[in-house]
């Protein structure tokens, strides 16, 4: 099963690794990933704006894997 993501190790991923879209990859969204990979996190635009917007995505990515773990019982 899918664990919930963490914060700081998105943030850790999005400052080495995320203009080649790493952190994108971590929290699901394989297509994001692949469109900064090819052009270096929009170049380093889109980069810079997930500054801002990280811990948004990782509350996205978490409520999702929730409520998915509700609809499926064990």
């Amino acid at each position: 099963m899918f664990k919930e993501r963490e914060l700081w190790v998105a943030y850790l991923l999005w400052f080495f690794l995320g203009p080649v879209g790493v952190h994108k990859f971590f929290l699901g969204k394989t297509g994001m990933g692949i469109l900064y990979l090819f052009t270096g996190g929009l170049f380093l635009i889109g980069w810079i704006i997930d500054l801002f917007t990280l811990p948004s995505q990782v509350r996205a990515y978490n409520d999702e894997l929730r409520t998915l773990r509700e609809e499926i019982p064990l």
